[in-house]
């Protein structure tokens, strides 16, 4: 037997199988092997087409069952991992009707300031967790005001992985985790936001109906299943954002876990049993996906929007007319550079409105250049250093609402894969790091042998997950690279 996952992001899909005996992956592969576009037709605008998506999982698929070395029919279960906060509106006959505003589009940052006042503040943060801010509720507000004649021909609205689940099913669900980070959700009521719907003035009809984060969503369609090469009837059993999801991929279910991922963007989520929220809403709570009304579970989510962002636009600026430079090439520039990077600060601030920042957009900088002193290796240590500051800024406000932890697991991929940005992130956040051999979609694949029942507790489900490095602070790192840090909040313009 075995278990899908998909892991639907910006920059890529990846699929993994997982066998569900032994727990571990037996095929993986990623969907387009260059980054999708993003799409900007205005400043602050990010969309990219749903329909897109789908046609990288075919893709995908196609790949990973051609010749394969298992039976895809033999795949009993489908799990669903996806970029959160995103907006797809299709009409009664499933058409999308616009592109998806996606993650780090901003065009919606003051339609929720303006709510948040309007509704008022303390209201929003007991009720909602956080700001209405630029979440989904707030995109589809925009299009309200701005494309009335699509808004008026929307049935459903729905998150990427709603999305994905429709076009396996043919049903169109969500869940209320997913509700949750979509501003949709009152944790007071335990019921769809009124108090945001209402105000924005939506029909309650334009959410989808709810299905639980693990369990039954849905059965694989035959048109579904003839696309991508599966049998028909196969069942969707776990659906979680891509964040919830990341930590569920490294086994942080319970209070006091704390996950981290640094790809497109850089989140550190650490869970809790509390309704906690930031009163400048720096940091955003969302229901977890291990949430049951028994035993209440959310996540708390830093997120810093352009960490691998710049250090990929630090790459592609050496690529024009230089051939492909790697990753660990590029690394390597910055060996014999010193922490601090001899004074070079980089902010990775580039990539939209930071809600960390209190959704402002300063931009990416670049300060304290010495044409005479600095060179590439300075750039690169600065831009991942600089990631890592930013990623501490936040990671002092979870400190300051009490849920942060001692150790921090992260899977080994992306930025973690660098030995300068792990040694960065440990020292700077004076924590332990446990790098773990896992990703998106074989996390979204365990949750999909959860969902069916295969496995019925948490040791059962997280067989075959292994660690593969683990680091602890260095005291004389710590004091070098707190200096460092106070040199990079120095220039931090709010």
């Amino acid at each position: 037997m075995y278990f899908l996952g998909l892991d639907i992001g910006s920059s890529s899909t990846k699929v993994s199988v997982l066998d569900a005996k032994t727990g571990k992956s037996v095929a993986a592969t990623n969907f387009p092997k260059t980054e999708l576009a993003i799409q900007a037709p205005q400043a602050g605008f990010a969309e990219q087409s749903p329909e897109t998506w789908w046609e990288c999982i075919k893709s995908a698929c196609q790949e990973l069952f051609t010749n394969a070395d298992f039976d895809p029919q033999q795949i009993e279960a489908i799990g669903i991992s996806y970029q959160m906060h995103g907006l797809v509106c299709v009409d009664k006959n499933q058409q999308v009707l616009r592109p998806a505003i996606i993650w780090c589009d901003s065009r919606a940052v003051e339609i929720g300031e303006q709510a948040f006042n309007r509704i008022g503040q303390d209201k929003c943060l007991t009720h909602l967790l956080n700001s209405p801010g630029n979440f989904t509720a707030s995109k589809l507000k925009w299009v309200k005001d701005n494309q009335a004649e699509i808004y008026s021909q929307i049935d459903k609205i729905m998150l990427p992985g709603d999305f994905i689940a429709m076009k396996l099913t043919g049903e169109i669900n969500t869940t209320s985790s997913g509700l949750s980070e979509g501003m949709l959700w009152d944790f007071e009521t335990g019921d769809i936001a009124e108090l945001l719907t209402e105000d924005y003035g939506f029909a309650k009809s334009l959410i989808p109906n709810l299905v639980p984060s693990f369990g039954d969503q849905g059965q694989v369609s035959e048109t579904a299943a003839k696309a991508l090469g599966l049998r028909s009837g196969i069942k969707v059993t776990y659906r979680g954002g891509d964040q919830p999801n990341n930590a569920l991929s490294l086994n942080v279910m319970e209070p006091g876990e704390v996950a981290a991922t640094a790809g497109t963007s850089g989140v550190i989520y650490a869970v809790t049993d509390k309704n906690a929220f930031d009163p400048k809403s720096r940091v955003n709570t969302f229901q977890h996906v291990s949430h049951t009304e028994e035993n209440p579970r959310n996540g708390v989510l830093l997120c810093v929007n352009g960490t691998g962002r710049l250090y990929s636009w630090v790459r592609s600026l050496l690529n024009v007319g230089n051939g492909e430079i790697s990753y660990p090439a590029l690394n390597a520039f910055a060996d014999d550079v010193e922490i601090g990077a001899d004074g070079l600060v980089l902010h990775p601030f580039g990539n939209g409105a930071e809600r960390v920042l209190q959704n402002k957009n300063i931009g990416g900088h670049i300060r304290g250049v010495d044409f005479n002193r600095h060179h590439l290796g300075h750039i690169v240590r600065g831009a991942q250093e600089g990631i890592v500051f930013a990623l501490k800024y936040g990671f002092d406000v979870l400190k300051e609402m009490g849920v942060s932890s001692d150790l921090v697991r992260a899977g080994k991929g992306n930025m973690f894969l660098s030995p300068i940005f792990v040694d960065a992130f440990v020292n700077s956040c004076e924590t332990s790091v446990e790098l773990y051999d896992t990703d998106g979609a074989d996390g979204a694949a365990r949750g999909a042998g959860f969902g069916l029942g295969y496995y019925t507790n948490r040791q059962e489900m997280f067989n075959g997950l292994s660690i593969l490095e683990s680091y602890q602070p260095d005291n004389q790192k710590v004091d070098q690279y707190a200096n460092a840090y106070q040199n990079w909040k120095k220039y931090l313009e709010l």
